[in-house]
């Protein structure tokens, strides 16, 4: 039953992540709000926002994830039509930021898309945008509205805390995360290696050589994102190769495109730890993958913002 007593507190799911969006509801004590998402026979989209939210703080939750453009029109048009009905603040909650990987020119007449869809939101009429860690630290400085990233390494490192496992390193698959596993290493009191590797195209890589010692240890991979899962499987055969005696993986967001599930079930991958920022479909969820939930972090982070207390506090 609900016991979030500000009734100007309203959150409102669409269509990306509607069992996440229910969890968070239920974790503040809210209803989800009444809105309709229909399609016209041509794909345009029609969204209709069913109470009033007039002088209200609107949360809408929405991962744009696959089918990627389709959820970012979802929103767009959802915060226009909050702005339209004379919310006091509309607050983006995004479980998962698409695109987030195009955040710079890493060739000549590249765009940086990353940004776009940040000025896309912004000039929609949103007031903060509150996320699940972004690819890319910069990514906030692409907004000129607040945006509060939320970190997915205290639930993922408490998930494999409660494993006891013995001898564990850290290991970073590539040069870009090593950020992420120092994180992940000072909460399980583990050392970390990395993965030193080259990418020849996008979604291609190739493993090069490992820095640090694996031998004989209980390896744990964390990426922020695994899509094809390429470059995870190749990690975890590679580790294996060189001596240790177990291989995990985690990642935040489960993309899991093209091969990915195939890739994993053959891989030397024992577990892979992922978190419910994108919804995986019944035919993604084997046997080797657990889905943790991050409804308790995000509603904490709605409660907080709400009520004007710390957000970076979940995190101490």
């Amino acid at each position: 039953m609900p016991s979030y007593m500000d009734p100007n507190l309203k959150v409102f799911s669409l269509n990306s992540n509607p069992d996440l969006s229910k969890e968070i509801a239920d974790h503040i004590g809210v209803n989800l709000g009444h809105s309709s998402v229909t399609t016209f026979s041509d794909g345009e989209i029609q969204i209709n926002i069913e109470e009033s939210i007039r002088g209200c703080d609107v949360y809408v939750i929405q991962s744009t994830s696959a089918p990627v453009n389709q959820h970012i029109m979802e929103l767009l048009i959802m915060i226009d039509a909050l702005k339209r009905a004379s919310a006091r603040s509309i607050n983006v909650v995004m479980p998962y930021y698409g695109y987030a990987r195009q955040d710079r020119k890493a060739r000549s007449r590249e765009p940086i898309t990353a940004k776009l869809v940040a000025n896309l939101l912004e000039v929609a009429g949103a007031t903060r945008i509150l996320a699940v860690d972004l690819h890319a630290p910069q990514i906030q400085g692409f907004f000129d509205i607040p945006v509060d990233q939320l970190l997915g390494v205290p639930i993922l490192a408490d998930y494999f805390k409660s494993k006891e496992l013995e001898e564990v390193v850290i290991v970073s698959p590539d040069h870009g995360g090593v950020v992420r596993a120092r994180k992940m290493a000072d909460r399980l009191k583990a050392p970390i290696a990395i993965i030193d590797k080259r990418r020849p195209r996008p979604n291609v890589s190739e493993v090069m050589n490992i820095i640090g010692n694996i031998e004989g240890k209980t390896c744990i991979i964390i990426d922020d994102i695994i899509d094809t899962a390429g470059t995870i499987t190749l990690a975890a055969n590679a580790l294996m190769g060189s001596g240790a005696k177990r291989v995990f993986a985690c990642c935040t967001h489960p993309v899991l495109s093209g091969p990915a599930i195939e890739r994993i079930e053959n891989s030397s991958i024992e577990e892979l730890v992922v978190l419910n920022t994108i919804p995986l479909p019944q035919e993604k969820k084997i046997e080797k993958v657990t889905q943790l939930s991050v409804a308790e972090l995000m509603g904490e982070a709605i409660i907080r913002v709400h009520e004007k207390l710390s957000v970076s506090t979940l995190f101490d």
